[in-house]
């Protein structure tokens, strides 16, 4: 597939598939967990969090992450993507803002809490699988 069909492919599971695993680095270790991303136009994520968590000491100490995002559990052809990039940890107002959703008050409180921050993952490669005879496919950013 071409460039502009794999893009397109890659937005459209970023846009139905809202909760993935955010995986960093902690001792050489991979640590996994749950998390709700969001993302901008192009291929950046986003994802809410409280700076007293382990996983932004980790970053801290290492920003390599590795996102899963997609597949329905259905079986082989459930598309999803498997991301490679790199972790920055952002409190601006703006950026607050921008991800707030009220079902954050449950772990967050509210968007003035001091700890609320947000993980804005910059892809380096993003890989589309389970789409076909031509995955896995992947896109170099």
């Amino acid at each position: 597939m071409n460039q502009e069909e794999l893009k397109t492919k890659i937005h459209k599971v970023m846009e139905n598939h809202k909760i993935g695993t955010l995986a960093t680095v902690k001792d050489g270790k991979p640590h996994s967990r749950y998390m709700t991303f969001h993302h901008d136009d192009e291929f950046t994520f986003f994802t809410a969090t409280s700076k007293k968590t382990h996983k932004v000491e980790e970053i801290d100490e290492n920003p390599n992450v590795h996102i899963l995002l997609g597949y329905e559990g259905e079986g082989y052809g459930d598309r999803y993507l498997e991301v490679e990039g790199q972790a920055k940890i952002r409190d601006d107002q703006e950026i607050r803002d921008w991800i707030w959703k009220d079902h954050m008050k449950n772990w967050l409180g509210s968007k003035d809490n001091p700890d609320f921050i947000v993980l804005e993952i910059m892809p380096e490669s993003i890989r589309l699988m389970n789409e076909g005879e031509d995955t896995p496919e992947t896109l170099e950013l």
